[in-house]
Formats: structure tokens, C-alpha cells, sequence
């Protein structure tokens, strides 16, 4: 592979050019969405001991001890003798391993801080903490979630979902009434069957305030599930920028595109044009569309046009942080992306989610221009 510029300018291609997520137009089965419900890449090998409380932050290290407690109290045999994962959910489950049919204490927890904090580390780490079988442990952002039931209807994914022994969700959305009513009605169902739940959720329309969302909040919004859910406060500084450079100045698109040549798995797409496609592939395949890339290389990043355009961008960044896809990138700085009124609108924490997470990925995707 390797790159050279004619007279004109421009990029001539002497070997295989690099791939184009506007090119890719992924389909992803049902049985792919069950398999992958499991902690992204970039969370496969956290735990408990590489979370790193801050020492201001006494919240950090008491949620670290509760979920610890959380983890081991979902030891031994899943009730209702079931167990297999087949997914029939018995009439009667046990919780935490008592008789009862109707257990009190909380069957959840739920993660409250703001962005950057550490909570899909600590979501992750439960995950990995529990002390079960990876197929009767499920882990997936609230999107994925939604994704799977339209994918597999409400029915089977109760059925499908009723012999774990955990559900993680992260980002818990709640910003659409009819998702968050969809969800909770699903979640019911399972804390029936006895699945143990833990969240983190995201910000209301029109919530402001610090960037967190309160759990409260959440605690209402779900309604018949708040009282299964312990709220652990998780108090802190972003920790992506926590004591880091900032993150690299935008390159030329001439840097971009020869760093995208020479680079094996990267992607080269100009940012409008990327805009464009995202419209046409459903959210929940934005993962598949990263697929295999080592890389992705943005030229002309310009302001984000609209708020739809914006969530679409959002649940993209999500993705490729996730997979520790390094963004390399042309044209306006990330923190331009949003608009003034979009920073502080409804969504406002998902924007400043979206800024933080390509910020670091811009900053390791620093090693792919030679200097």
C-alpha cells in the first residue's frame, strides 16, 4: 500500500486504497445481537482493581466496595432450575439464591454520576465480577437493548433473556417516553424471572444542571422498577482529560488522507459526506459498520447541521470508542461539532459524552501522522 499526490494535488492510489464507511451497508442477524451482548473491546479487560477511585472522590471507593458485594451476592445456582440459559423462564425464581417468590431489597443497582466518571468501567467490571457463566450475563447500552427486541419481538427477548443471571445496561436512555416504557415494561419482566439489573442512564430533555442526571430522576422515570434499584453515587472529574494533554489540533486534509494510505484497516470518508450515510443504516448496525477498522480518518469535520444528524454522530462516537478505533480528523476541532443551543438543550449530555469520547480517540490517533 502506498500513497502519492500527482499534479492536481491529489491522492493517487498505487496499491489498495483505504476502506469508506460510506461504502458499508452492514446487516447484522438477531442471533448476532444476543451473541454480542457483552462488554465492548475497549471494556473487556477492566475489573474492579483497575478502577482507579480518586483519592478527592470518597464516592469512588465506596461504589467499587457495594458492587463488589453486588457481584458476589449473585454467586451459586440460578433459581428456578432452569439455568441452562434455554430461557424459559420458571414461575417461581429465587433471588440471590432465597425461596422466596417474593423477595424484598433492592434486585439493582443503578450508577449515578456524570459523564466520564468511571461508571461503564464499573458496569463492566460487575459484568466480569459475577460469578456466572458469560452466557447468562448480558451486557449492552440501552439502544442495543431496544435494537434487540424490535429485532427479536418483546416475547422472545423475555424468554431469551430470563435465564441470566445479569443485565447491564449502559446509557439508559430517557429521552423517548415510549422506549423508556418498553424497556421498564421488559425489565419488569425479568426481575420477575429473577435477573439481577444494574444501569447507568442518560439526561432528560430540558435536565441542565451538572451534566449528571440525577437519580431521582430515574428512579421515577422507570416507576414500577425504582424500588429494585440501589442508587451508587459516583462523584468526580471526567477522566479522559483528568491530568492529560489536550487533545491533538485538527491535521490538514492532506495529512488525514496520507495517513489513511498508509495505514492498514483505516478509513478515509469526508465528514459531510459520512454525515449522509449514517441517515441511511439504522443505529444499532453503527457497530458492524466499524468492523475490522483499525482506523478511521475524517477529512472537512464541520459543525453538526441538526439535532437528528447530532444523536445519529452521538451513537458513531459511542461505537468507535468502544472498539478504541483511533479518529484522525481534518477541519473544525471536536468541541465545535455542536452548536451553542445544542450544548445546552435536552441532550446536552450526550453531546458533551460525544466530545470527551473523540477527544481521546483523536488523541490516539496522534501516532498515525509522521511528524
Amino acid at each position: 500500500m502506498s500513497y502519492s499526490t500527482a499534479a492536481s494535488g491529489q491522492p493517487q492510489v498505487s496499491a489498495t486504497a483505504p476502506a469508506s464507511l460510506r461504502a458499508r451497508e452492514p446487516r447484522v442477524p438477531a442471533d448476532r445481537l444476543v451473541a454480542e451482548m457483552v462488554p465492548p473491546p475497549r471494556f473487556d479487560s477492566v475489573r474492579f482493581d483497575t478502577y482507579v477511585p480518586d483519592p478527592n472522590q470518597p464516592s469512588q471507593s465506596e461504589a467499587v466496595t457495594a458492587l463488589r458485594a453486588f457481584a458476589a451476592g449473585l454467586g451459586g445456582a440460578h433459581a428456578g432450575g432452569d439455568g441452562g440459559g434455554s430461557g424459559r423462564a420458571p414461575l417461581v425464581r429465587r433471588w440471590f439464591g432465597k425461596k422466596s417468590a417474593a423477595p424484598t431489597g433492592p434486585r439493582g443497582v443503578y450508577l449515578d454520576g456524570g459523564y466520564g466518571v468511571g461508571k461503564t468501567h464499573l458496569l463492566a467490571s460487575l459484568w466480569h465480577a459475577t460469578p456466572a457463566a458469560p452466557e447468562l450475563k448480558a451486557f449492552g447500552t440501552f439502544v442495543e437493548l431496544t435494537n434487540l427486541v424490535g429485532a427479536l419481538g418483546f416475547q422472545e427477548t423475555v424468554r431469551t433473556l430470563s435465564g441470566h443471571r445479569l443485565l447491564c445496561i449502559d446509557e439508559f436512555e430517557l429521552d423517548d417516553p415510549g422506549d423508556t416504557v418498553l424497556v421498564s415494561s421488559l425489565l419488569s419482566r425479568l426481575v420477575e424471572a429473577g435477573v439481577a439489573l444494574a444501569a447507568t442512564s442518560n439526561t432528560l430533555p430540558g435536565k441542565l444542571g451538572e451534566g449528571r442526571f440525577a437519580a431521582a430522576d430515574f428512579l421515577r422515570e422507570i416507576q414500577g422498577l425504582a424500588a429494585h434499584f440501589r442508587p451508587l453515587r459516583i462523584d468526580g472529574e471526567d477522566y479522559r482529560h483528568r491530568g492529560l494533554p489536550e487533545a491533538p489540533a485538527p491535521y490538514s486534509d492532506e495529512q488525514v488522507t496520507k495517513a489513511a494510505y498508509a495505514t492498514e484497516g483505516a478509513s478515509l470518508d469526508d465528514f459531510p459526506g459520512l454525515l449522509e450515510h449514517l441517515a441511511r443504516v439504522h443505529p444499532s448496525r453503527y457497530g458492524a459498520l466499524t468492523d475490522g477498522l483499525r482506523a478511521v480518518c475524517l477529512t472537512d469535520v464541520s459543525a453538526v447541521p441538526d439535532q437528528s444528524t447530532a444523536l445519529r454522530l452521538v451513537v458513531l462516537a459511542d461505537r468507535l470508542y468502544d472498539r478504541e478505533v483511533p479518529v484522525l480528523a481534518s477541519g473544525l476541532p471536536f468541541d465545535r461539532l455542536f452548536s451553542e443551543e445544542m450544548l445546552n438543550g435536552g441532550y446536552r449530555k450526550k453531546y458533551f459524552r460525544a466530545i470527551s469520547r473523540l477527544t481521546a480517540l483523536a488523541r490516539d490517533a496522534k501516532g498515525l501522522v509522521a511528524q
